[in-house]
């Protein structure tokens, strides 16, 4: 695990890395811009009708909600955008890493996107969830890295295996192989929790499980 984490890390800063990570910190900020633009307009709208000094507070307060909300929905954008460009890496990783083996096959755009949206709204359902519980001290950190290691670990891997087996097929792979699927889960919930570092997340995800299933596969032949 500690080769498949150190390998993901070497191949963030190469080129075609970069590429993407352009085209992903392009989509996650405007995204979020949008977000952020369009909750203060409304709140500006509706109101125009009090005292300045209550517009003041209101925007302080809205600034505050936003800064909060917006740190929880970085999970669920991410796992979105790893959605559209996770077959891009996967090609890469295995190009360079794994010259030799059968390449992966590439789910079609619509299966991809459905399945990344299907999964962005489920990781938001359960932070929604949870959200009460991140306001108590000592079990807040615990309690965010856990469920999203576990979120972010089976979402990746299962995208990433089902390059090379069919959908039941990979969802065995994983629950066979469930501890390193959580450890691998666990790193990209450390990443996602650091500010600024966490728009690596889909890179730095889809690249450490394509090692993560090279290792589970070698392990199950043997």
């Amino acid at each position: 695990m500690l080769n498949a984490v150190l390998f993901a890390l070497r191949d963030i800063p190469t080129s075609p890395f970069r590429a993407v990570l352009l085209k992903s910190v392009g989509l996650t900020v405007a995204l979020l811009a949008v977000v952020w633009i369009g909750v203060f307009s409304a709140a500006d709208h509706f109101t125009a009708a009090l005292s300045a000094d209550w517009r003041t507070a209101v925007d302080w307060l809205t600034g505050i909600v936003l800064f909060v909300g917006l740190g929880f929905l970085v999970a669920p954008v991410t796992a979105l955008f790893a959605g559209l460009y996770a077959d891009e890496v996967a090609e890469v990783v295995e190009r360079t890493r794994y010259p030799m083996d059968r390449p992966g096959v590439s789910q079609p755009l619509m299966t991809g996107l459905v399945a990344a949206l299907r999964f962005t709204g489920f990781v938001v359902l359960v932070n929604i969830v949870m959200l009460p519980l991140l306001f108590l001290p000592g079990i807040n950190v615990p309690i965010f890295l856990t469920v999203n290691a576990y979120l972010l670990g089976r979402e990746y891997f299962e995208q990433v295996a089902m390059r090379f087996h069919p959908p039941l097929a990979a969802r065995e792979l994983r629950s066979a192989h469930s501890g390193k699927v959580m450890a691998g889960g666990l790193t990209i919930a450390v990443l996602l929790a650091i500010p600024i570092a966490n728009i690596l997340t889909p890179l730095y995800a889809t690249a450490l499980m394509v090692h993560v299933v090279k290792l589970a596969e070698r392990q199950e032949r043997a």
